[in-house]
């Protein structure tokens, strides 16, 4: 059995405990199932990732794997992104191109962009939060719903985007696990 891991230490350290086998999409390009937890999750299964800062690797492979199984606690069950998310769309962009990306997808969406700041970083105090690919993350606080399809095409097609944390149309099941220790699934719906 083969488990990928992005930048977790932690799960890291789980996987190779367990016997489990790391590998990476160089060996393993193809993957059955991919499993992962959610920002939010709306009525359609559309997700909002990247409140850790991984959202490029994650949907990388999310888009490789035949299956996308998302597990998450009620509290991240929604109607409608932004129903219970507020701390807005993780976009990663090259760290030259963050103040035009910030005005180009306001300018086009509304609401507003704040660069993500680490806390406490290690070597040098304070500063831009930094991806394991080397970027910056943008978090883009919308104040409507939007046809979220379109946005994530739009706002990838903006130079100096690397990717969105809109996950559309990727999951195929969600299961929630609920205050009294049930677990609901919700099934893609067929449209």
């Amino acid at each position: 059995m083969a488990a990928r891991v992005l930048g977790d230490k932690q799960a890291r350290q789980l996987i190779l405990q367990h016997g489990l086998t790391l590998s990476d999409l160089d060996r393993h390009p193809e993957i059955d199932i991919a499993i992962d937890g959610a920002d939010e999750v709306d009525a359609d299964l559309n997700l909002i990732k990247g409140g850790g800062g991984c959202l490029t690797q994650e949907k990388i492979v999310a888009g490789y794997a035949s299956h996308f199984i998302v597990i998450a606690d009620f509290r991240k069950d929604s109607t409608n992104l932004g129903d219970q998310w507020h701390k807005g769309i993780p976009i990663e962009v090259i760290p030259m191109a963050y103040v035009p990306v910030s005005r180009a997808v306001t300018r086009k969406f509304g609401g507003m962009i704040e660069l993500r700041m680490a806390v406490n970083k290690a070597v040098s105090g304070q500063g831009p939060v930094v991806t394991d690919n080397g970027n910056f993350i943008l978090d883009w606080k919308f104040d409507r719903v939007h046809k979220w399809s379109e946005v994530n095409t739009t706002i990838k097609m903006i130079p100096g985007v690397v990717d969105t944390g809109l996950f559309i149309n990727m999951a195929e099941r969600v299961y929630f696990g609920m205050q009294d220790g049930s677990v609901n699934v919700r099934e893609k719906p067929f449209r």
